[in-house]
């Protein structure tokens, strides 16, 4: 199964750019969640206003689903300037990134998601421009070639990455504010949900956001998502009132069980457990025996484990605990210690 297509995973699909961008807070006030964040970025917004500067550079990292894009889109409306958006990917070449930044106003916002996808020479030709708002361009080409040197308004470059530790560290040492978005508490996921439903005008009770905030692995974009699918079982099974009996039975029948864990996540646990005996066990071997990318298992779906204590990586290799053998009804033996070498 193709991870994007997993309805608990926190990156998006096709289908959930409708309801994102209705449900997407516009200030910060209606942004719920990653408190110290928003703090630190309402007081660098205001006194660099109070100078009448550009924003410090700003880079967002951290898992899928949790705001990066909506937190851009929050800086660009306090600062009361315009956002141009761009990924990594999309930027091929110096010229394109060149296009866009000749095309901002002054103090204008670049939004680039996926920033650790931008190829090295594109990225080169961005450091003037962050440090120094000028952009040097080469004409001509051989013995008659010449540097040409543009002067660029001053803007804010936001960048987002899933993956942090890929930016190379002359671009990571030019972003002058650096922020980690974490998995929301249930608490903050309720409220997000009580907001959505408000928007989207659905009856749910209050211990069905619960349930629904429970299973969203503290991802508001999975919460969302998770929002959308019960609404739908309840309009066709229980005349549109999402109780928390419906909201039980709506996320049963996705397999969604009661802490967030889907199909795939089941079948990571049991076979590290019932394989490998609950490991170590490398991550390429895992990869194999479930028919999958040993890269999309670390990114997508170890992520969550490990922060609900359920995988644990070693030197040799990922083990399964105490927590995850509880949760799926397997009986576990202590394992005896490692010899290790004097």
């Amino acid at each position: 199964m193709c991870a994007i297509a997993r309805i608990i995973s926190g990156k998006p699909n096709v289908e959930d750019s409708p309801i994102d961008v209705n449900l997407r807070p516009r200030r910060f006030e209606d942004f719920i969640g990653q408190d110290r964040i928003k703090e630190n970025l309402r007081i660098a917004i205001q006194a660099a206003k109070g100078r009448g500067e550009a924003l410090d550079h700003v880079i967002l990292y951290g898992p899928p689903g949790l705001g990066k894009t909506t937190l851009a889109h929050i800086i660009a409306a306090e600062m009361g300037v315009g956002i141009k958006i761009t990924s990594g990917p999309a930027i091929e070449r110096s010229g394109d990134l060149a296009a866009i930044l000749t095309n901002l106003k002054p103090h204008d916002v670049l939004f680039i998601d996926e920033i650790h996808r931008m190829s090295r020479t594109v990225e080169e030709t961005l450091y003037p421009a962050m440090e120094d708002s000028a952009l040097d361009i080469i004409i001509g080409k051989g013995p008659g070639a010449r540097s040409l040197r543009l002067n660029l308004p001053p803007f804010t470059l936001i960048g987002a990455t899933t993956r942090f530790a890929m930016l190379s560290a002359p671009l990571r040492d030019r972003f002058g504010s650096v922020y980690r978005l974490d998995f929301y508490e249930n608490t903050d996921v309720e409220q997000i949900l009580k907001r959505s439903s408000q928007i989207l005008k659905i009856k749910v009770d209050p211990e069905g956001l619960k349930e629904i905030a429970r299973r969203s692995r503290g991802t508001p974009r999975v919460a969302n998502r998770l929002l959308k699918r019960v609404r739908d079982y309840a309009q066709v099974k229980a005349g549109g009132n999402a109780t928390k009996d419906v909201a039980v039975a709506a996320l049963c029948q996705l397999e969604v069980d009661p802490i967030g864990l889907d199909e795939i996540d089941h079948r990571v646990l049991s076979t590290i457990i019932e394989k490998f005996g609950g490991g170590p066990v490398g991550l390429e071997t895992i990869a194999a025996s479930i028919s999958e990318e040993a890269d999309t298992i670390m990114d997508v779906y170890e992520p969550y484990l490990l922060q609900l204590g359920f995988l644990e990586r070693t030197p040799r290799g990922r083990v399964a605990t105490r927590q995850a053998y509880q949760h799926l009804g397997l009986p576990y033996k202590e394992k005896p210690p490692q010899p290790t070498l004097f």
